[in-house]
C-alpha cells in the first residue's frame, strides 16, 4: 500500500504524487481512493486503493534508470508495421503496459514516423498522450521541470532521427 507524498505511476494517466488517501462513494459503493496530483497537466486522478496493484499502480522508476530511459531514444532501429490499425494496437498495448521503457519506445516510434511521413490523428494524440506520461515520470524522477524533461526528451530525438536519416 502506497502513502501520501508517495510519487506513482498510474498506467494510461502518468506519474503523480499522491497527496491523500480519501474515502468517497463512487456508483452506491464506498472504497478508498489515492488521490494523486499529476506534475503534467495540473491534474488530480483517483485511484482506487484496492484495485491500484491489479492495474499496474507502481513507484516511479529511479534517478539511476531515467538515462536508460532516455536511451531508448539512441536506439534508433524500429520495427514498425505499414498496417495503421496493427501498429495503433501495438502502441496501445505498450502503453497499458506501464513500462516507461515502453511507452519511450512508442514516443520514439511515432516521433520518427510524423517526421517521415505524418500521423493520423489517432496517433498523433496517441503520442501526445505517450510523451505526456513519459515527461510525468521523467519530471518527478529527475526532479526537473515540465520543460527542461521536454527539452531533454526532444534533443534525444532529434540525435537519433538525424542518426537514423544518415543511416538510412
Amino acid at each position: 500500500m502506497f502513502k501520501v507524498g508517495d510519487n506513482i505511476v498510474y498506467p494510461m494517466h502518468g506519474a503523480g504524487t499522491i497527496e491523500s488517501i480519501e474515502e468517497r462513494e463512487v456508483l452506491g459503493e464506498t472504497q478508498k481512493y489515492y488521490v494523486m496530483k499529476m506534475p503534467v497537466g495540473d491534474i488530480k486522478v483517483m485511484v482506487p486503493t484496492k484495485n491500484a496493484e491489479m492495474i499496474g499502480v507502481r513507484d516511479v522508476i529511479g534517478n539511476e534508470s531515467c538515462e536508460g530511459v532516455l536511451d531508448v531514444f539512441n536506439n534508433n532501429t524500429q520495427v514498425v508495421t505499414s498496417n495503421w490499425n496493427k501498429r495503433y494496437r501495438d502502441n496501445m498495448e505498450r502503453m497499458k503496459s506501464g513500462d516507461i521503457f515502453e511507452v519511450a519506445e512508442v514516443v520514439r516510434n511515432l516521433t520518427f514516423k510524423q517526421k517521415e511521413k505524418g500521423l493520423a490523428t489517432g496517433e498523433k494524440k496517441m503520442l501526445t498522450n505517450a510523451k505526456q506520461i513519459l515527461v510525468s515520470e521523467l519530471v518527478l524522477a529527475e526532479d526537473l521541470s515540465k520543460e527542461n524533461v521536454e527539452k531533454m526528451i526532444d534533443e534525444r530525438i532529434d540525435t537519433s532521427f538525424n542518426s537514423y536519416l544518415a543511416n538510412v
